[in-house]
């Protein structure tokens, strides 16, 4: 989603991070590009002028344009600033002092409520917590179906509505089988319209003082834009929401209302949606997200994903084989690749890692030529797989006609596999075992 954005600020702070000296001049002229950037990606024209005024104020002091690297300083102003604007602090969830604590998922039709409703207690059920779902939009054809799929998929209790019921008595009757379930989180799903309307912040209203509901979260599509600014607007005045939960940010929004929401509504946006995924929620940390969008990468979010997703086991194993006994086969390679697979996409991954989409264009990334190099080990057998340098030039035309690729492909993975054995041969003893690393 910001990958515009980001790509457009850092060819803007890029003026400031090639200047040995700054002056009044350059600093301004370079956050007229910022200025251009922001407002391009859709960003709130008073958000956008009161960040422009900090930044400068911050900018254009003596000891930034006097100190040893004024661009860097520059840069981390921005960074500051963009976090602040995306409020600073991790905005947890409130919990209830009496367990059930009651979250209700409000929004228009199409954004995504029900899906972020199981994504939300998939993420909380990691955590520890036993959370329930209830399934109150009674109005949408096979509302309450798609929600108990959904809930089987991820092993979650759930009560729906049928249709012709009253939501707030389904939601009452949730409540109460959540309390005798002994389950300390109730996610409401709740009806959505094609805009706001009276009848539906009435029902959400009566929803939240019968459940005494100690969160209200708006889910808002990012791909709306502005609209989404306006929409965050309109249910914060009418329930007093307590956050707000984007999704499709793994989309091509401009990122101008994740900037945006808080700037006009002061409310917090808690969690992102970052894919179709069960584990595609992310908690939102605002300086995190600002490093994302300038390009300096999220360390802290590569090493959770990889944690969430990686089979310790299968891990221990290659760095059984790697750092202990300097030994690393296509077998290990296939294992590894598979590893960075399930931590999402590789576009998403490289992302997260410092400097990467100014090293190598992520979009030229093509998940298909990792299939195709998944292909081509598979196509070996085990023996070859252990040892490549069977490899004559008849089993690599066995392989390549086994994998459906040319020869020429089987041989360029062969040569860079031999590179990267090399590597791993070098860091033999270097690295700890992973589970010093958690």
């Amino acid at each position: 989603m910001f990958d515009r954005l980001g790509k457009r600020l850092d060819r803007a702070l890029g003026r400031f991070r090639q200047r040995g000296i700054l002056t009044e001049p350059m600093i301004r002229k370079g956050l007229r590009e910022v200025r251009r950037a922001l407002l391009e990606a859709d960003v709130n024209f008073k958000v956008t002028r009161d960040f422009l005024k900090r930044v400068e104020k911050r900018a254009v002091g003596e000891g930034v344009i006097r100190s040893i690297s004024p661009g860097q300083q520059v840069v981390k102003i921005v960074h500051d600033e963009l976090a602040g604007l995306l409020g600073e602090e991790v905005a947890d969830l409130t919990w209830a002092r009496k367990p059930p604590t009651v979250i209700v998922m409000a929004g228009l039709q199409g954004s995504g409520k029900t899906t972020t409703a199981v994504k939300l207690a998939h993420l909380i059920a990691r955590e520890g917590r036993r959370p329930m779902l209830a399934g109150c939009d009674v109005y949408r054809p096979a509302a309450g179906e798609q929600l108990r799929t959904l809930c089987g998929r991820a092993d979650l209790p759930v009560l729906a509505g049928a249709r012709g019921d009253d939501p707030v008595e389904v939601a009452r009757a949730a409540l109460h089988d959540a309390l005798a379930r002994g389950r300390d989180v109730l996610i409401v799903d709740t009806a959505g319209r094609l805009q706001i309307d009276e009848p539906m912040m009435a029902e959400l209203g009566r929803l939240r003082t019968e459940l005494a509901a100690t969160e209200v979260l708006l889910v808002a599509d990012a791909m709306t834009g502005q609209e989404a600014v306006n929409i965050a607007r309109g249910f914060d005045r009418a329930l007093g929401l307590t956050g707000v939960v984007l999704t499709k940010l793994d989309g091509d929004a401009r990122g101008g209302a994740a900037l945006s929401i808080r700037g006009v509504t002061g409310r917090p946006i808690k969690f992102v949606g970052v894919g179709e995924g069960l584990d595609d929620l992310e908690r939102v940390d605002p300086r995190r997200l600002a490093g994302r969008i300038l390009q300096m990468g999220d360390v802290v979010g590569l090493v959770e994903r990889a944690q969430r997703s990686i089979d310790a086991e299968a891990q221990a194993q290659i760095e059984e084989n790697v750092l202990r006994k300097g030994r690393f086969t296509l077998e290990d390679f296939l294992v590894a690749l598979r590893q960075v697979q399930a931590m999402g996409p590789l576009e998403q991954v490289m992302k997260m890692i410092p400097g990467m989409r100014r090293k190598l264009p992520v979009g030229n990334v093509d998940p298909k030529k990792i299939r195709h190099v998944e292909a081509i080990i598979l196509s070996m057998t085990p023996a070859e797989r252990s040892e490549p340098r069977l490899l004559d030039r008849s089993r690599r035309i066995r392989i390549a006609r086994g994998s459906g690729r040319p020869v020429s492909e089987v041989n360029r993975l062969l040569k860079q596999f031999k590179e990267m054995q090399k590597l791993m041969k070098q860091m033999r003893g270097m690295a700890p075992p992973l589970n010093q690393m958690r």
